[in-house]
């Protein structure tokens, strides 16, 4: 059995980042994962070009039944950090709307980058590896038996990250680790998600797919986000749909305003004081899509002149225009969700070291824990800064 000082298990984002840390440190570092390649998962985020942080994170951009336990790591590394990090190895990036940071070329680039760091570092990386058994002996050392392998570390970290991406490796193994080891894990979700259709909305709904329209949408909480809303075939998406699906429970309704910062109540009235005559289809189609309004509306009641509309008619086509309240038939689940919501509950672990309190040496990094970030390179960077923060303790 060989030995190492610290064994990772996920050759992901905070996996990795972990490594090279401890590496620098003289650490002793091998990182394993049964992928094929390390860091699958920031290959083909953003799209391939990879939103790796975000110019400004607070914590309050986190979901964690602590909401405390972010702070202490991502105020000892923070995203200008990780930032120059990437300029350090000549990746050239650029700014999206809401302060994202994505790679100019690709996100094969910060792979690259964190890999070559591993390498400096002396941190070993082998891949294609099967863990069959984990586990803690007389000697206080965990014992990881493999396909590839047996080995012993004084530190183990669990960095395998949530169930969203079936297809990309994701699996509740570091769950069930967890478990093994007496650690309690909150129930999971699929968070970051589309919104998926009943089958009476699907039929009066499909054809918008494609239609893409500013939106502010408020969950039952309270929590609103204003940003694109995407029609698709199978339902709703675009970063607003997105972000609100980290606040809904299945049942739930959400309030769609398809005017933000407008008044579609003060609209209809200026419209019926300069155009009477004009037909209410004719009006809202100056405001959204002419297929959007058709879905939202019946035929009847569209064809009416703004002056054969009465006050409650009135009232409720505002209401309608900006406080569109629908119950969707539930999200399209891990297959397509950016994270998973839930997980190791941050009660158990230090929010200084991310060590689990009552079993020495055994770590939790990045996304296998009950931290998600919102859209937008926060997740990444949760990965960075508990990544880095278990690199400095193990």
């Amino acid at each position: 059995m060989i030995h190492h000082d610290v064994i990772i298990i996920g050759a992901g984002a905070a996996g990795l980042m972990c490594a090279a840390t401890a590496g620098y440190r003289g650490r002793d570092v091998l990182v394993l994962d049964n992928a094929k390649q390390a860091g699958k998962k920031i290959l083909i985020s953003g799209g391939g070009r990879c939103n790796f942080t975000n110019q400004k994170v607070e914590p309050h951009n986190f979901i964690c039944g602590n909401s405390h336990f972010v702070k202490s790591a991502l105020a000892r590394y923070r995203s200008s950090d990780f930032i120059e990090l990437v300029e350090r190895h000549g990746i050239d990036y650029h700014e999206r709307d809401h302060g994202q940071l994505f790679c100019n070329d690709s996100a094969k680039d910060i792979v690259n980058m964190l890999m070559t760091e591993c390498e400096w570092a002396g941190a070993k990386v082998q891949l294609r590896t099967e863990m069959t058994k984990v586990s803690k002996n007389a000697q206080g050392q965990f014992e990881v038996l493999t396909s590839n392998g047996d080995f012993s570390c004084d530190s183990l970290v669990i960095a395998t990250g949530g169930l969203s991406m079936p297809k990309l490796g994701a699996s509740p193994y570091g769950y069930k680790l967890a478990e093994q080891f007496g650690l309690s894990v909150l129930p999971t979700q699929a968070g970051l998600v589309p919104f998926t259709w009943h089958s009476d909305q699907k039929a009066r709904f499909e054809p918008l797919s494609g239609i893409a329209v500013p939106s502010t949408i408020t969950a039952e909480d309270g929590t609103q986000f204003s940003e694109a809303l995407l029609f698709t075939h199978r339902g709703l998406s675009g970063p607003a749909i997105l972000q609100i699906s980290n606040y809904w429970q299945a049942g739930q309704a959400i309030s769609i305003d398809l005017l933000p910062n407008e008044s579609a109540a003060e609209k209809l009235e200026i419209a019926l004081a300069n155009s009477p005559k004009q037909s209410l289809r004719n009006t809202i189609s100056q405001w959204l899509p002419k297929r959007l309004v058709e879905a939202l509306f019946d035929a009847a009641q569209l064809d009416k002149a703004l002056n054969q509309l009465g006050h409650g008619e009135r009232d409720q086509i505002a209401k309608d225009l900006n406080e569109w309240s629908i119950v969707m038939n539930g999200t399209e689940g891990y297959r397509t969700a950016e994270v998973t919501l839930g997980g190791v509950d941050t009660n158990e672990l230090s929010s200084k070291t991310m060590e689990a309190k009552s079993v020495a040496g055994l770590y939790f990094i990045g996304e296998v824990m009950d931290v998600s970030g919102w859209l937008g390179g926060f997740n990444f960077q949760w990965a960075w800064s508990s990544g880095v923060a278990a690199g400095m303790a193990v």
